[in-house]
């Protein structure tokens, strides 16, 4: 324990005396604050897009004064004319959708720009009112009670309350950045203490020492991964903190529980913890086997993406927890976080997560191990 303790203060000496460690360790965890309000930003662009600019609809076809009434009511601007006209009207952006005629059927003709869609979206409401209209013309001249037939139903909606697609979206978003940031935080750490020991030459040196490689190994392991954890536990509280001024800045997350619950808090630390002890493994084992500090650099840079991308497109696609996902790495952390932040907490589920992590960890830190014993990969 006492060399042990002695690596462990040698490689936290070097952390926090190099520049760059430093950086990475502490300002990475600063991007998050401008992430969560830049896609917060974006969000609410898109949720409160003035649709009603895109209003200029064509028409190919006499339009009937129960018509203009209609379309006037709905704020829709009028343009008619002939087919070509329309068509040409239409290609130059000065109406979003044209509507030609044949007796009874109506044709809409539309692009697949935003503009044209919401226009489309425009027109859609409007041959349902107008369908309605000429339906209640029809009973009425029949001496029927438009109402006795066409409002047979009475349809009410009884909304539950729960967090907003935005706001789920960004929460779990989040959560991921912190991921790469504790990611991307290990790799110069492990790849200083492993290739640039060698490169250095200062490796060969602490081979004469009476140590153990075990214990090498657990000091070196050690100190990224408390690095890495000090970059985790940063990035969650500038995350919540985030969200926090987030919530009454932007409308989209009005009435919504943007912050995360107790359990998200607790299970997310957790995460971070076994997540950070993971990837230095991961970082160190890899770096071990390089000969240069710009090789190690190269070879750990695919671990950034392949920490976010699993997750994001199990996110984007609606991905459900399995007990067998809950062994795959670096999905089963983002996908359980998820699940508890969103009310769902499996108790199989967890304890199968942790449980594949920390037998993977084992394994990782054999490997380093059998790896510092081998004078083909340290010389």
């Amino acid at each position: 324990m006492n060399n042990l303790w002695i690596i462990l203060k040698k490689e936290l000496r070097e952390v926090f005396r190099d520049k760059k460690s430093l950086a990475m360790m502490l300002i990475i965890p600063i991007f998050i604050p401008f992430l969560v309000f830049l896609m917060s930003f974006l969000f609410e662009s898109q949720a409160t897009t003035d649709i009603t600019k895109y209003n200029e609809i064509g028409f190919a076809y006499e339009v009937t004064e129960i018509e203009k009434t209609l379309l006037e009511s709905m704020g829709i601007n009028i343009h008619e004319g002939t087919q070509a006209e329309m068509e040409q009207a239409f290609l130059a952006n000065e109406v979003y959708v044209y509507v030609t005629k044949n007796n009874s059927e109506y044709t809409m003709h539309t692009k697949t720009s935003d503009e044209s869609m919401y226009a489309t979206t425009f027109m859609e409401q409007y041959f349902e009112e107008y369908k309605k209209v000429l339906q209640q013309n029809i009973l009425t001249n029949a001496n029927i009670d438009p109402d006795s037939v066409i409002n047979v139903i009475t349809l009410k909606e009884e909304v539950t309350k729960e967090d907003s697609y935005f706001a789920s979206y960004m929460k779990n978003y989040a959560f991921l950045f912190i991921i790469m940031a504790i990611t991307v935080s290990a790799t110069y750490p492990a790849t200083d203490a492993t290739a640039g020991e060698k490169e250095r030459g200062t490796l060969e040196t602490l081979l004469t020492f009476p140590i153990k490689s075990r214990d090498i190994i657990l000091g070196k392991f050690l100190s990224v991964s408390l690095s890495s954890i000090i970059t985790g536990i940063l990035s969650f509280a500038l995350a919540f903190l985030s969200l926090y001024f987030a919530k009454d800045m932007f409308t989209i997350y009005a009435n919504t529980d943007l912050l995360y619950n107790i359990p998200a808090l607790i299970i997310g630390l957790l995460i971070i913890i076994i997540y950070s002890l993971f990837i230095s493994g991961i970082c160190i084992a890899i770096a071990s086997k390089s000969k240069t500090f710009k090789e190690a650099q190269s070879a750990l840079t695919p671990l950034t993406f392949i920490s976010l991308f699993p997750s994001m497109i199990a996110f984007m696609i609606g991905m459900p927890m399995n007990n067998i996902l809950a062994f795959v790495p670096f999905l089963n952390i983002s996908m359980i976080f998820t699940d508890i932040n969103n009310g769902i907490f499996n108790g199989i589920h967890i304890a199968l997560m942790f449980i594949s992590m920390l037998i993977y960890i084992v394994i990782i830190l054999y490997i380093i191990i059998k790896q510092y014993k081998s004078e083909k990969v340290l010389f």
